[in-house]
C-alpha cells in the first residue's frame, strides 16, 4: 500500500482508502446475495465473503492506525469517524439475514479443511452478532454496537489526550539521570516540568529521591482520564451488559469468554485465584523486603504502596544485586537497540529487513522496512517508537493491512513510547515483546482466508508469542551482540547475570498486581456495577500486595478496558503457555535453526488456521501445561538475606 509523505494530504488519502474499500465491501455483499438460482459453487460463495471481510478490514485498519498515531488532531478525528462508519457497516452485515442465509446454505462437504473452517467461524460470528434475533432485537444490537464503538473511542481518546504535569524545583530532581534532567530544562519559574507520558513517568518513579514528588506524579499518572472516563466507562459497561444478555449470556464476561481458550467466565475467576494463590507467599516475602527497606528511610511507614514500590525495588536491586539501572542504561543506545532487535529476530526467524527510506509515513520518526523470508516478500513494517503529542500513550502493534495470499502483503505498525537516546533495560524488553506481535502479523500473512491472517488466534493466546520473544532480551549473548557502551565495549556478562538475578526479585508481587488488573477487567464485566471506585478498592486489597494510593482512579486510565474488555487475564494465561514454549528453545538453544523455523512455521505462520492449543501441541509434541510456568514463578522464592542498611 502506498502512503502519503508526512506532509502529504492525509485527509484525502484516508477518505479515499476508507470510502473505496467500504464500497468494495458493499459490492461484494450485493454479489453474495444476488444469486437467486443458487447455482454458485460453495467455494465461490466463501470467496465472496472473503472479499467482504478483506475490504472491511482494510478500511477499519487504516482508520484505527491514524487514530492512534497521526500528529494532526483533525486527521485523528476524521479517522474516528471513518472507523465508526466501517464498524457500522460491519455490524449491519453481521445482522443481515440475507447474507447469513447464503452462507448457512453452503454445502461444506466438498470444501477443504481451511475453507470449511473459514465458513464455520463465519457462521459462528454471525450467531454471536445476534443474526437469529427478531428485527427489534437486531435493531437494538445494532444500536448497542454503534454506541459501544463511540464510547470506546472516547474512553481511549480521554486517556491519550490527558497529559498531566507536575512542576518540580531543581533541588527535588535528585537521583534522576543527568540526561533526563537536561531533557527537562527549568521553565521561567525555575521549575522542571515532568509529564505523565511514559518516558517521563517511569524513570521518575524509579529514580527520583524526593518521595512526595514521586507520589504527586504517581497520583497524576493514575488520574488520567478522570473524571470524564468515569461516566464513559459506566455507560460502556452498561451497554456491554445489555448486549450480552440480549444474546442469551449471563453477562459480558460470559459472552467474551465463550470463544476463547479459557472457555467460560467462571474459569477466568478460578484462574485468577489459582495464580494469586501460587504467587502469594513469595510475593508477600518480597513485598516485606521492600517495606523493610522503606522503613529504613521512613521509620513511620505503615505500609508500602505503588508510589514507593518502584523506587525501593530499584534501591534493593542496587544494594543487594549490584544492579544500577542508570548505569545499565549506558549500554542501551536506542539506535543500537533497534538495529539489534532487527538482527536478532532476523537471525532467529530467517527474516530479512530492508529499509525503505522513500516510503510514505505519517511522521518523520517512523522507520519503514520491507520484510522477506526464504526469498519471498512477506510485507512491510512501520516502527513508530518515540512519544509525541496526541499519540497513543502505551505500546502496541496495529494492523495496517492484513496479508492475503496472492492479493496483498501484510503491513503492520509498531507503536511504542521509548526515549530517543538511552533506554532502560525494561524498554528493551518492551520492544522485543511488541515486536513479537509484529512478526506474528507479518509471518502469518500468507493465508487465502483473511479470517486466519496475522494474529488471528484466540484472544487469550495472542500475548504468548510476544512474551516468548522477551526471553531473548535477557540472554547474555544476545545482549552483548548489540548492547555496548559509549566506547563500544559490550555489556559485561557478569552484569547481565546480576540483572537476571535482580529481575527475579519482586516477580511474584508483580504477578499479583497483574492479577489485580485482571480481576478489575473481569469483575467490571459481571453485571452492573454501582460503585466502580469501591470495587476497585476491594479488588486492590484482595489481589495487589501494595496499599492503595489515595487520590488515584486506576480504572479511568486503564486503556485495556476498551480493547481487552473482560479478558485482561490474557497476559497471565498467555505467560503460562509462553514459558512452556520456551522450554523447547531452552533445551535446543536460543538460535537452534530447526527449533526456530519449526516454531515460526508451526505456530506463527499458522495464524488462526487452527486452534491455538493444537498449534502449541504440534510444536511441543504434547499438550501445553503449567509446569514451566510454576518453576519460573517458584524460581523467585530462593532465600535472601535481609537488605543491608545504608
Amino acid at each position: 500500500m502506498t502512503l502519503p509523505p508526512a506532509d502529504g494530504n492525509w485527509g484525502r488519502w484516508l477518505a479515499d482508502r476508507c470510502s473505496r474499500r467500504l464500497a468494495d465491501a458493499r459490492a461484494a455483499v450485493e454479489s453474495l446475495t444476488s444469486d437467486a438460482s443458487g447455482a454458485r459453487e460453495p467455494l465461490e460463495t466463501i470467496q465472496l465473503w472473503n472479499d467482504v471481510t478483506i475490504a472491511l478490514g482494510d478500511a477499519l485498519s487504516a482508520a484505527t492506525v491514524l487514530i492512534q498515531v497521526h500528529p494532526d488532531d483533525s486527521i485523528r478525528s476524521q479517522a474516528e469517524t471513518a472507523a465508526q462508519e466501517a464498524k457500522r457497516l460491519a455490524t449491519d452485515i453481521s445482522l443481515d439475514r440475507a447474507v447469513y442465509d447464503v452462507l448457512a446454505g453452503v454445502e461444506s462437504a466438498g470444501l477443504d479443511r481451511a475453507a470449511a473452517r473459514a465458513l464455520r467461524l463465519a457462521l459462528r460470528d454471525f450467531a454471536r452478532a445476534g443474526v437469529d434475533g427478531d428485527e427489534p432485537t437486531r435493531r437494538r444490537l445494532r444500536d448497542l454496537s454503534e454506541q459501544e464503538t463511540v464510547l470506546g473511542q472516547r474512553f481511549s481518546k480521554n486517556i491519550r489526550d490527558d497529559v498531566r504535569s507536575i512542576y518540580v524545583e531543581p533541588s527535588r530532581m535528585g537521583g534522576l539521570p543527568q540526561d533526563y534532567v537536561d531533557a527537562h530544562p527549568p521553565d521561567h519559574d525555575g521549575r522542571h516540568r515532568v509529564t505523565t507520558d511514559y518516558p517521563d513517568v517511569l524513570p521518575f518513579l524509579a529514580f527520583a529521591h524526593d518521595r512526595e514528588a514521586r507520589r504527586e506524579l504517581y497520583v497524576a499518572f493514575l488520574s488520567r482520564g478522570w473524571p470524564d472516563n468515569d461516566a464513559v466507562l459506566r455507560e460502556l459497561l452498561d451497554l456491554r451488559d445489555e448486549h450480552a444478555t440480549l444474546l442469551g449470556f449471563d453477562d459480558w464476561a460470559s459472552y467474551d469468554a465463550d470463544v476463547k481458550m479459557i472457555g467460560s467466565a467462571a474459569a477466568i475467576g478460578a484462574f485468577i485465584d489459582e495464580i494469586a494463590g501460587a504467587a502469594d507467599r513469595p510475593g508477600r516475602r518480597d513485598r516485606d523486603i521492600v517495606l523493610h527497606r522503606l522503613r529504613h528511610d521512613h521509620p513511620d511507614a505503615g505500609a508500602v504502596d505503588r508510589a514507593d514500590a518502584t523506587y525501593y525495588a530499584e534501591v534493593i536491586r542496587r544494594e543487594r544485586y549490584g544492579v544500577d539501572a542508570q548505569q545499565v542504561r549506558r549500554y542501551f543506545d536506542f539506535e543500537k537497540v533497534r538495529a539489534g532487535l532487527l538482527e536478532v529476530t532476523g537471525r532467529l526467524f530467517g527474516l530479512v529487513y530492508t529499509p525503505v527510506p522513500e516510503a510514505g509515513r505519517w511522521h518523520r520518526d517512523v522507520a519503514v522496512y520491507d520484510v522477506a523470508a526464504d526469498g519471498r516478500a512477506l510485507g512491510r513494517i512501520y516502527l513508530d517508537l518515540h512519544p509525541r503529542e496526541g499519540k497513543f500513550k502505551h505500546a502496541a502493534q496495529f494492523d495496517l493491512v492484513s496479508g492475503v495470499s496472492g492479493r496483498q502483503l501484510a503491513e503492520g505498525v509498531l507503536v511504542c513510547n521509548v526515549p530517543r537516546e538511552l533506554l532502560e533495560h525494561r524498554d528493551v524488553v518492551t520492544l522485543f515483546h511488541e515486536f513479537g506481535h509484529l512478526i506474528h502479523h507479518v509471518v502469518a500473512g500468507g493465508h487465502e482466508w483473511v479470517r486466519f491472517s496475522g494474529v488471528a488466534t484466540e484472544w487469550d493466546f495472542v500475548e504468548a508469542p510476544s512474551q516468548l520473544l522477551e526471553e531473548w532480551a535477557w540472554d547474555v549473548d544476545v545482549l552483548r551482540s548489540f548492547a555496548t557502551d559509549e566506547s563500544g565495549e559490550p555489556i559485561p556478562a557478569e552484569l547481565v547475570a546480576r540483572m537476571r538475578a535482580a529481575n527475579d526479585f519482586g516477580r511474584a508481587y508483580q504477578a499479583r498486581t497483574q492479577l489485580f488488573f485482571a480481576s478489575v477487567s473481569y469483575r467490571l464485566h459481571q453485571g452492573r456495577v454501582d460503585d466502580i471506585d469501591a470495587l476497585i478498592r476491594r479488588l486492590e486489597a484482595e489481589y495487589d500486595l501494595f496499599a492503595h494510593v489515595e487520590g488515584t482512579h486506576f480504572q479511568a486510565s486503564f486503556g485495556h478496558l476498551e480493547t481487552y474488555t473482560s479478558a485482561y487475564y490474557t497476559y497471565m494465561w498467555s505467560l503460562v503457555i509462553a514459558k512452556d514454549l520456551f522450554s523447547a528453545f531452552a533445551a535446543a538453544g536460543l538460535f537452534d535453526a530447526a527449533t526456530a523455523r519449526r516454531y515460526r512455521d508451526t505456530v506463527l505462520a499458522a495464524g488462526g488456521s487452527r486452534d491455538a492449543a493444537a498449534l502449541v501441541a504440534d510444536f511441543l509434541g504434547r499438550p501445553y501445561d503449567s509446569a514451566a510456568f510454576t518453576r519460573w514463578l517458584e524460581a523467585s522464592t530462593q532465600p535472601r538475606a535481609a537488605p543491608r542498611s545504608a
